[in-house]
């Protein structure tokens, strides 16, 4: 669902404040301070695709600063990736400090203090996404943060395309599409990423592992209709062995069949979410065996079954699920 907030129907004397407010309930709390003394203007659009929150900013001169009485207050556990539209800015972190000029990729971590400044009006989108998505060691994420991507060449060019087209079509994708294409924006970071550390030998050999994982992780997502989706058939749609399939998710501390069922009841889960379709319409689109073997599972992952999750689900406001997680 879209959000479009703006100042224009604001009185001037309350703008900032109302800024403040559309920044913090949207994105983070922040310290923002305008430059000028003129009436502040701003407007944000917020779009959820999947697993990210794309925000496009367009705002007045001003300084922001993400303080560590400020993280204290609102922790929230994700990263972003600033997109620098339209006018240059500034973005300081971890001790860096690094012009962004229009079309600049950087990256910057909520929850450790940054600042940013903007000494004209601006345009930015920023993608916040979940920490653990990335699957980065701590000591990574210090490391590229405030260090500005040029979009003209290599995996940058390519993500940049990516996600210009994704933030601009971010309405027409169905849930189910958006949700793919949200994970292959990630694995896209994960790619820059990896770029951009340069890692040693024995390191890339694992992001070659770790990429081969998402492809069968991706595999299995497209194909999770198919009741005869099993740790067999994944292999031979990739020409590997069985128990190399095996060895790839033990790593993710889990099983290729967990990992799948997980799958097939967070696909449900969001599908029973909508209004209309029935549970056992809802298992047999998802690889289930039967309608009782799908409400077993699902209450086994939730603590509540199919029907029930549907009835509380629609009675909440539409994009906001709870916070139901099946185990591992």
């Amino acid at each position: 669902m879209r959000r479009v907030l703006s100042t224009a129907s604001v009185p001037v004397g309350e703008r900032l404040a109302y800024w403040h407010e559309v920044i913090e309930q949207t994105c983070v709390p922040l310290d923002i301070a305008p430059c000028g003394d003129a009436p502040f203007r701003g407007s944000l659009t917020a779009d959820r695709l999947g697993c990210l929150q794309i925000s496009t900013i367009e705002a007045d001169a001003n300084r922001v600063r993400r303080t560590k009485g400020l993280i204290a207050q609102a922790d929230r556990d994700h990263f972003s990736v600033g997109v620098q539209g339209r006018s240059p800015g500034m973005v300081a972190q971890d001790g860096r400090e690094a012009l962004l000029s229009p079309g600049d990729l950087t990256f910057y971590d909520t929850s450790r203090p940054y600042a940013l400044s903007f000494a004209e009006p601006f345009r930015m989108r920023v993608f916040a996404i979940p920490r653990q998505a990335l699957g980065l060691r701590e000591a990574d994420l210090r490391r590229i943060t405030a260090v500005p991507l040029r979009p003209d060449k290599g995996p940058a060019a390519l993500v940049a395309s990516f996600l210009a087209r994704l933030a601009a079509e971010a309405t027409t994708y169905p849930p189910h599409i958006g949700d793919l294409l949200a994970r292959n924006a990630v694995d896209l970071l994960g790619t820059l990423v990896a770029e951009q550390l340069g890692r040693e030998a024995a390191d890339t050999a694992d992001a070659a592992t770790a990429a081969l994982r998402l492809r069968i992780q991706s595999f299995i997502d497209r194909h999770l209709g198919d009741p005869d989706l099993s740790p067999q058939t994944i292999a031979a749609a990739h020409h590997l062995s069985v128990r190399y399939v095996h060895r790839l998710f033990q790593s993710e501390g889990t099983t290729v069949s967990r990992w799948i069922q997980r799958r097939r009841l967070e696909a449900s889960r969001r599908e029973l979410g909508r209004h209309g379709p029935a549970v056992a319409a809802v298992a047999h689109r998802f690889g289930f065996t039967s309608p009782s073997h799908f409400s077993r599972v699902f209450r086994g992952a939730y603590g509540m079954s199919p029907r029930e999750w549907r009835t509380m689900a629609n009675r909440l406001e539409p994009g906001s699920p709870p916070p139901l997680t099946p185990g591992r």
